[in-house]
């Protein structure tokens, strides 16, 4: 690797890129042909020499374990089954994820929603917590401005969604529940959260995060490069889709 190269990779890792996105935008703007191994090595060789690279990478090169909650039941929902086949093929355009981030003391929350097919993400602050009357208010207000753009929903068992039907009036959406402790079921919100988490660490208090350091956040991850859209983002590919 030469080294205007590795400066050019480099100068990607703080926005949080990783080095398989690295390597996809490169070759999508005729830049350079690398590989995400080749950046990983590099990465690796840094940490060995006593270098801060891998500090940018989503688990800092660290396997970690993944802890399993209890979901709460909802009765009267509709399971994850009944979705539309249109839905688990993940080519419609509109159909939602959404979930809540809870902080250390179990006290304050994040909403996260995605939409599926682009990644397009969507961040706010939770002023009541878990309260499910409140988030259900606070859904409706975020994707009001793309109700022709939201189809159906699909969130896991937490008691924070027991005021689904209020969201599906007031945005003429369906919601859709994954089964009890299967949370791959629902693996865009999952994998959406674990991207949050390199910004909020899983022992912050968030309220040490106003709504405009959220949205900054929102910003940096809808601006990065993914491979299942070609290497262009989700902001570009959503902007793209909603001005139809």
């Amino acid at each position: 690797m030469t080294f205007y190269l590795k400066r050019v990779v480099i100068s990607f890792l703080p926005e949080g890129y990783s080095p398989e996105q690295i390597s996809g935008r490169l070759r999508l703007e005729g830049k350079a042909s690398i590989s995400h191994e080749t950046i990983y090595k590099m990465i690796r060789a840094d940490k060995k020499e006593g270098g801060v690279l891998h500090k940018y990478c989503r688990h800092q090169l660290k396997k970690r374990k993944r802890i399993v909650y209890k979901s709460p039941v909802i009765t009267d929902k509709i399971s994850i089954e009944h979705r539309p086949a249109v839905v688990n093929a993940r080519g419609r355009f509109g159909d939602w994820a959404m979930d809540i981030i809870i902080d250390k003391n179990h006290k304050n929350a994040i909403l996260t929603l995605v939409e599926r097919s682009c990644n397009y993400c969507i961040i706010s602050k939770l002023q009541y917590g878990k309260n499910a009357r409140e988030l259900a208010k606070v859904v409706i207000e975020l994707l009001s401005a793309h109700k022709d753009l939201v189809h159906m929903i699909t969130a896991d068992n937490g008691t924070e969604f027991a005021c689904y039907k209020a969201i599906e009036k007031g945005l003429e959406a369906k919601i859709y529940f994954t089964h009890p402790y299967s949370a791959w079921e629902n693996g865009t919100i999952e994998n959406t959260n674990k991207l949050i988490r390199q910004y909020i660490p899983k022992d912050a208090v968030f309220c040490e995060f106003d709504e405009l350091k959220l949205k900054e956040i929102q910003v940096q991850i809808n601006k990065r490069p993914r491979k299942k859209l070609g290497y262009y983002s989700p902001k570009e590919k959503f902007d793209y889709i909603a001005k139809k």
